[in-house]
């Protein structure tokens, strides 16, 4: 009896074990699915590790910046399940890799991801060159808060935020601090933040406000509010963000309404305007996205009436996250994005508006972007200054900036090709850089215009070389200096091998030849003849002197005897010459040989018995083509 009660106790507390995992499992995803990833990432460390919890466990540490916990469970999660992974945690993962500057594991997974070669180093090496400033930050002082972000201009001399400080604000689930209000405040020059101040109860409500932007003459203001219910997805329970409007009446905000856009379906935050207050760009997860938040515009009318919002377009978004969107007085459009290659987490880019649209986006660098997140990027552009938020630290930061030109992308060289003598240009041609060791670091070839660019750094030493079939190649040598000259213009002036040289003759065709004396052979022999070798002496000592020049040798006989016969001794005929003219020195790879027979005559004899012997002579020849 006693037995079976202990039996009936185990099963019972086996049972009870089970329903109280069950029951960490239902409250973890609860958790997760309300994105409040550090109550659910405590559960789930507490579960069995399948599949789903991993994925989840791993997420969670992933959205909370945890990063080496993240990595660590990703791990996991690929070496028990990686066949049955959806791919897109292999661009989480390697997103976390990136965090701790992992690249070359990371590169792995986004090659998976992509189905494509990604090289990271690579692209930080060439983005170096490639951003248009460096910049140098300096962490704003801001006492009494551990998390701020979205300093905005306001006004001529005040600033805007958004701040995590008000401990009376309930806790947000997501990272467990108060929610976030909207504060103004004046910058010392000794970058602090002082007399730090509210914005009224009109604007701050019990959830979260954010990323505020304010017209010119300072009297509208456009910010994020969240909604304080959860909407229902398809995935999970979210509280979507609106951008509200308010006006500044008798010193007090008023008005404040959401924008006929918004929705309680969708997200719309991080209102921008241009210069002229005439357009709003936005973030946006609305239907019709590439995926996640893209970037938007919507016209404000003179009557305070609103356009349809528009997609930027492929350019500017991908299938990942475009935020934080900023316009400048030169109309440059600024964002985050995570889609585009950058050097982890959210980066800051730039693009030109070029005929209303947006030219490719460039990623502004390792001076300003880390292997977190950097977003809500703000600049004056004629100041030269801004601030930019980020969490490289852990937490989001706020961080003034001063910029200046990026010197490596003023280092060029750049050029026409064209001929020596009539000074036409020569499309098509190709145009090569070498360093100092004479290693290819890039070539190209030119188009219609014939004009060449390429970037180089200070203090090396290069050479450009100008090559083109029929002509004599050209190379120019020149260094750089990090105190003198950074930008090279080189014309590269090709000579062709016709001009240069009296035996060079162009053809009807347009081919190259090098004319010689006829060369003789005996009667049905291939052997070059003693006065044949004084002959090609000549053309021995031309590609001597062109180290480059390649050469076809041909060999033709006339019409008479059979075909196939005179196919065969012609092809003998220019292989011997081929080979007396490697015994000579000339590089076997810059010859080629080849017999036509009598397919090629250069006058009416095409068959035996109807021309003399001198004409048929002509069609018995050699010739020697130019190749390169």
């Amino acid at each position: 009896m006693k037995k079976q009660i202990y039996i009936l106790a185990g099963l019972l507390l086996v049972s009870g074990i089970a329903l109280a995992q069950k029951g960490k499992t239902k409250r973890a995803n609860k958790l997760f699915e309300m994105r409040a990833y550090t109550q659910a990432a405590e559960l789930y460390e507490t579960k069995e590790r399948n599949q789903e919890v991993l994925q989840n466990l791993a997420d969670s540490y992933y959205y909370n910046t945890s990063l080496q916990k993240a990595i660590k469970t990703y791990r996991e999660l690929f070496v028990e399940y990686g066949d049955s992974i959806d791919i897109e945690y292999h661009f989480r993962f390697a997103q976390a890799l990136k965090g701790v500057e992992n690249y070359k594991e990371a590169d792995k997974h986004l090659k998976r991801y992509y189905n494509k070669p990604i090289n990271t180093s690579e692209f930080i090496e060439a983005n170096t060159k490639t951003t248009p400033h460096n910049f140098e930050l300096k962490q704003i002082v801001n006492q009494g808060s551990s998390s701020d972000f979205g300093l905005s201009f306001y006004g001529d001399n005040k600033v805007a935020f958004a701040s995590a400080r008000n401990t009376e604000n309930p806790s947000y689930s997501w990272n467990n601090l108060p929610y976030l209000d909207l504060y103004s405040a004046t910058l010392t020059d000794n970058n602090t933040l002082k007399d730090i101040t509210p914005f009224s109860e009109a604007i701050n409500t019990d959830s979260h406000e954010s990323n505020v932007v304010f017209t010119k003459d300072g009297k509208t203001m456009y910010f994020n509010r969240t909604n304080t219910t959860r909407k229902k997805t398809d995935a999970e329970r979210i509280a979507h963000i609106k951008i509200y409007k308010a006006e500044l009446v008798n010193e007090e905000w008023t008005n404040v309404t959401a924008l006929p856009f918004t929705s309680n379906s969708y997200s719309t935050e991080h209102p921008a305007l241009s210069k002229d207050g005439k357009t709003l760009y936005f973030a946006s997860d609305m239907p019709g996205t590439y995926g996640s938040f893209d970037i938007y515009k919507v016209s404000i009318n003179e009557d305070g009436t609103y356009g349809e919002p528009e997609n930027l377009g492929e350019t500017i978004n991908t299938k990942h996250r475009e935020q934080f969107p900023f316009m400048s007085e030169f109309n440059v459009l600024y964002f985050s994005s995570i889609g585009h290659q950058g050097y982890g987490g959210l980066d800051v880019f730039r693009s030109n508006m070029v005929n209303g649209g947006f030219d490719k986006p460039v990623n502004l660098g390792s001076s300003i972007n880390s292997n977190l997140d950097d977003f809500a990027y703000v600049v004056r552009e004629k100041d030269n200054m801004g601030y930019v938020s980020s969490n490289r630290t852990g937490f989001d930061r706020l961080y003034g900036f001063a910029r200046e030109e990026n010197p490596l992308t003023k280092y060029q060289v750049e050029g026409l090709v064209q001929d020596l003598n009539s000074k036409d240009l020569l499309a098509g041609s190709l145009v090569t850089l070498f360093d100092e060791s004479n290693t290819v670091i890039q070539d190209t070839i030119v188009g219609d215009d014939a004009y060449y660019i390429f970037k180089i750094e200070p203090n090396k030493k290069y050479k450009v070389r100008g090559t083109r079939k029929a002509y004599i190649p050209q190379d120019v040598e020149f260094s750089t200096d990090s105190k003198g000259k950074v930008q090279h213009n080189i014309y590269l002036n090709l000579e062709s091998f016709a001009d240069a040289e009296e035996r060079v003759k162009e053809k009807e065709d347009g081919n190259m030849q090098v004319e010689l004396d006829k060369i003789y052979f005996d009667f049905d022999a291939s052997e070059i003849r003693e006065d044949a070798a004084v002959t090609l002496q000549v053309l021995v000592d031309l590609m001597k002197k062109y180290p480059t020049m390649e050469v076809e040798v041909s060999a033709h006989t006339d019409a008479r005897g059979p075909d196939q016969y005179n196919l065969d001794l012609s092809k003998r005929r220019a292989a011997s010459t081929l080979e007396y003219l490697v015994s000579q020195g000339i590089e076997r790879n810059r010859l080629k040989s080849i017999g036509y027979g009598e397919m090629q005559p250069l006058n009416k004899c095409v068959k035996e018995g109807i021309c003399d012997d001198e004409e048929y002579d002509i069609n018995r020849r050699c010739e020697f083509t130019i190749l390169k």
